[in-house]
């Protein structure tokens, strides 16, 4: 019995509370194009016409179908939270379409099968999407089995499953392709892990070792079918990571949620396949992403030109992109690399993504979505300098490419996943919240118990409950960022001596055992590597695994104007929008022209200030302006 973890209280159960009342019912409702102002989405509609139960012509995006599959995985989470009768007939009613509109051969597109016609399927698998809607498919059915034990969307999943490994793969009469969106190759892993059958996992190891290999697939379909061989991103195979094979790739390039997606998949198969040079492909990528391509929250994908990476320490702060899947996908991978090799530097990236780079795609009411996660906002025109429509200081009601906020959902509804891990019965503690996991530990049946307030609060306690003793070790994630460190364990101290970022506990456990843990919540400033110029200068602030933001609402106009004193940062309780929540407040001074001249040979001079600061996850809901993670500071 893997460990399975469950919200109890506090922040996370806030959370999942906002995706079961308000997210799930939000985007029912966007996907039946019952949203005011917004364009509609069709997405369900466009199933009701390939089932034969609608005339109508196909609306939307190629790759549509995805954001139902999303959907319906967000879904399979909720009830695994929160039961719920009447969602779960509304889904297996979507499912039922789904299996309606599904051909005797397993295909199902509703692009191809409404518009593009039948005849044309997978002839541009580059640009189209049918893998990666495929892959979406395979997961939600994969969640909603696991959750619920019904198999008809299994069933769905493995008939398109088994048709795709008939027509791709290495054997004469087989399309020796992949997809140019990545996605199906992590889905048929866990397609395998709930089947056993080994035709996916030999199919998803087939698209990845494929993928790259010369002479270029993609070259090969586009001249076979009459198209433009040359990508219209640099004219080449990086944006969809298919360059050159996997083991040569020693740079992350290209769109960057296509990046997240095969990277995850690529550590799921070193694991299963127990290969060691996949192994240390994946980890040069790794240091390449959090060293070097990163923002500081999370963020990854800083150009908004091919929602990509950009050079190695390019990461601007008013034109990031930063995408929410991007960040999303990157908690994805970080779970991972912690299944293939346990170390804290991934839970500490998995943290910052979720925290930080996911969570500020979504309000806080669920019902407000951002597509791109800036750093930095300058001015009420700022929206007017950025030449991407999904690039906005406000957060959106829905998008015509709809992929974070059932994304978002997703990874809510799932975080209990990443919380512990038992590996050879060796218990891992990776993330710290209020919640109650159960597992088979030592062939006992085993609950710990988390109290705490945590993210806002470093102190947490773990009950051990068990009928019976049981002789093992239990691990605990020590983030970096904790530099003082306070452990006991039924009230007697223990020392902390970390080895790879956990510390270990191995002794014999009894029902109603405590341990206490005590992380650093000290709030700390951060100073940017020389090599990412903006930041030349500048500090941020940030406090247990939480990045802060100054915004406009606090702090008025001109953020770009303040420098911070060298003075201690104090923190303050507020709960307006969440509960124990912690802003932080430090002296600062303001730059003030003495005249309105555009250039002036008068020394401006400065007003003392308080600087507060919020969580960034949280800006934008109390109004919209400016917003700044890097402020000037005196040194």
């Amino acid at each position: 019995m893997k460990a399975e973890t469950k919200m109890t209280n506090g922040f996370w159960n806030t959370y999942q509370n906002v995706v079961n009342k308000n997210v799930i019912p939000y985007q029912w409702r966007a996907l039946n194009d019952q949203l005011d102002d917004t364009d509609p989405s069709h997405a369900l509609k466009n199933f009701r016409i390939a089932a034969g139960l609608e005339e109508d012509e196909y609306y939307g995006m190629v790759f549509q179908d995805s954001d139902v599959y999303k959907w319906l995985e967000s879904v399979a989470y909720s009830l695994n939270n929160h039961p719920n009768a009447e969602l779960e007939t509304r889904a297996d009613g979507v499912i039922h379409l789904i299996g309606q509109a599904q051909l005797a051969d397993g295909y199902i597109n509703t692009f191809y099968q409404v518009k593009a016609g039948l005849e044309n399927r997978w002839t541009n698998v580059r640009d189209n999407h049918e893998l990666y809607c495929a892959g979406h498919l395979i997961e939600a059915a994969v969640a909603y089995f696991e959750v619920t034990g019904k198999d008809a969307f299994l069933t769905i999943a493995k008939k398109f499953a088994y048709y795709i490994a008939e027509v791709f793969g290495p054997n004469e009469g087989q399309i020796k392709g992949y997809p140019g969106h990545e996605e199906i190759e992590l889905a048929l892993i866990r397609l395998f892990l709930v089947t056993n059958d080994k035709r996916f996992l030999d199919l998803a190891t087939f698209f990845v070792e494929e993928r790259g290999k010369k002479p270029h697939y993609f070259d090969l379909e586009a001249e076979t079918h009459g198209r433009n061989s040359q990508n219209w991103w640099h004219g080449n195979h990086d944006y969809s990571q298919a360059h050159t094979p996997i083991r040569e790739q020693k740079e992350a390039k290209g769109h960057a949620v296509r990046a997240m997606y095969f990277y995850t998949a690529v550590a799921d198969l070193a694991r299963l396949n127990q290969d060691e040079s996949l192994a240390k492909a994946v980890k040069i990528l790794w240091n390449n992403v959090v060293k070097q391509k990163m923002s500081i929250n999370g963020g990854i994908g800083a150009s908004a030109w091919g929602e990509a990476f950009a050079e190695n320490y390019d990461l601007p702060n008013d034109t990031a992109y930063n995408e929410t899947c991007a960040s999303i996908g990157l908690a994805f991978w970080a779970k991972r690399m912690l299944e293939l090799e346990v170390n804290g530097e991934y839970a500490d990236v998995l943290e910052n993504a979720v925290y930080n780079g996911s969570l500020c795609g979504m309000d806080l009411n669920g019902e407000r979505f951002l597509y791109v996660n800036p750093l930095e906002i300058n001015g009420e025109n700022a929206c007017k300098r950025r030449d991407h429509s999904h690039v906005t200081p406000e957060r959106k009601k829905w998008f015509n490419c709809a992929c974070c906020p059932p994304n978002l959902a997703r990874l809510i509804g799932s975080i209990g996943a990443y919380f512990v891990s038992n590996k050879e019965d060796h218990l891992h503690l990776h993330m710290y919240g209020e919640s109650e996991t159960s597992l088979v530990w030592q062939g006992q049946k085993v609950v710990l118990q988390q109290e705490t307030y945590y993210p806002f609060s470093g102190d947490v306690k773990i009950t051990f409950l068990s009928d019976q003793s049981v002789q093992g070790k239990v691990s605990l994630r020590i983030p970096a960022w904790s530099e003082k460190t306070n452990l006991k364990v039924n009230g007697e101290v223990v020392p902390v001596h970390i080895h790879n970022g956990y510390v270990l506990l191995d002794r014999t456990w009894d029902n109603h055992d405590i341990i206490e843990l005590g992380l650093d919540m000290e709030p700390r400033r951060v100073f940017a590597n020389t090599n990412i110029t903006e930041d030349i200068g500048k500090t941020a602030i940030m406090r247990g695994p939480l990045v802060y933001v100054a915004e406009e609402t606090d702090n008025g106009r001109d953020l770009g104007t303040i420098w911070l004193a060298d003075a201690p940062i104090t923190t303050e309780k507020n709960e307006e929008l969440l509960p124990h929540a912690v802003y932080l407040k430090t002296a600062g001074k303001k730059l003030v022209s003495n005249d309105n001249a555009t250039y002036s040979y008068q020394k401006p001079s400065f007003k003392a200030m308080e600087v507060t600061f919020v969580p960034y996850f949280m800006w934008g809901n109390r109004g919209y302006g400016e917003i700044r993670v890097w402020l000037n500071q005196d040194i």
